[in-house]
């Protein structure tokens, strides 16, 4: 009789959890997500063989021996009924599925974009661990990886930028009583005018936050830091800086630092370099890491940059 040629051995944990506590299956579950083990029964997961799969499936078999389960190690090798190919799918399906969430995550974040800093940074992250347990080369990671690298180059491109132009001129009367209208997702652009439009044209201003692919705008609505807008990028000047110009205030020399900061942080382009950018810049993105309500960002945002104004006003009092 041939002797069959001897498959690859795999690492096999096998468990046994106690009924209670019952949130003890879905601690054990996650943990068994999070080291990238996928399940040949219920109770029976693995991993390939590797030092590191052996010491983190040691550290689980403590877990659940410590918690009152039951759990044994093995090293296993597939003669029937499943192949060595069909539990590489296996894994490689898991990894697809991880993969394509992050591709629509950040497909969804160059639609309404620009994303923030804090927002690719979570998705590269997320991308790095993910990574970390494609242990067979998952074809997903491909879209993954082109998805990521748009939504960072795009990361500073305003919609639409190469054909914006300036619009009429616009009588400081007219600012008033209106309500203002952007991109919901608001960032440091967004966020900085509409802080500038609260704090000195109209302290009664209201805001509108939506998908700028669909917006139709009304009589009483005015537009800011998105396509077609009455406010928006204008020649190199980003939306800050054009509605400082427009609207009378570029003779206040904190506004007018704060838009050579926002400027820089927005368009990217490095080329005011003041030293206080990197910290307002590290606030905004803290800002929207920490909630995602537009008008929660402006307001925590507007505390700092009130700061910000009377640091750089008072400072040209000391010269």
């Amino acid at each position: 009789m041939t002797k069959k040629a001897d498959s690859s051995p795999w690492l096999a944990l096998l468990h046994q959890l106690p009924a209670k506590p019952p949130y003890l299956r879905v601690k054990i579950w996650r943990r068994l997500q999070a080291i990238g083990a996928v399940p040949l029964k219920n109770a029976v997961h693995v991993l390939p063989p590797s030092a590191e799969s052996e010491t983190v499936f040691r550290d689980l078999l403590a877990e659940i021996s410590q918690s009152g389960g039951e759990a044994i190690l093995i090293e296993a090798r597939l003669l029937v009924g499943q192949s060595d190919a069909d539990v590489r799918a296996l894994f490689d399906a898991a990894r697809d599925a991880d993969y394509a969430d992050i591709t629509d995550t950040a497909r969804r974040l160059i639609e309404t974009g620009p994303a923030s800093g804090s927002d690719i940074t979570k998705l590269q992250k997320r991308l790095e661990e993910v990574e970390r347990l494609d242990f067979f080369g998952a074809h997903g990671r491909q879209q993954a990886d082109a998805a990521l690298a748009e939504l960072d180059r795009l990361r500073y491109q305003h919609p639409d930028i190469s054909r914006a132009e300036p619009a009429g001129e616009v009588e400081p009367l007219d600012l008033t009583d209106k309500i203002w209208v952007t991109r919901s997702g608001v960032h440091v652009d967004r966020i900085a005018c509409a802080w500038l439009i609260r704090r000195f044209i109209d302290p009664q201003a209201r805001f509108k936050f939506v998908d700028a692919r669909s917006h139709a705008p009304s009589p009483d609505e005015l537009r800011f830091d998105m396509a077609d807008a009455e406010f928006t990028h204008e020649g190199d000047r980003c939306s800050f800086e054009t509605l400082l110009l427009r609207a009378g205030l570029t003779d206040d020399p904190g506004l007018a630092a704060i838009g050579e900061i926002i400027h820089d942080l927005d368009i990217g382009d490095g080329k005011y370099g003041r030293p206080e950018t990197s910290g307002l810049g590290a606030m905004l993105s803290g800002i929207c890491a920490s909630t995602d309500d537009d008008l929660q960002r402006i307001a925590f945002a507007g505390e700092a940059l009130g700061q910000f104004h009377a640091y750089f006003n008072n400072r040209k009092g000391d010269k």
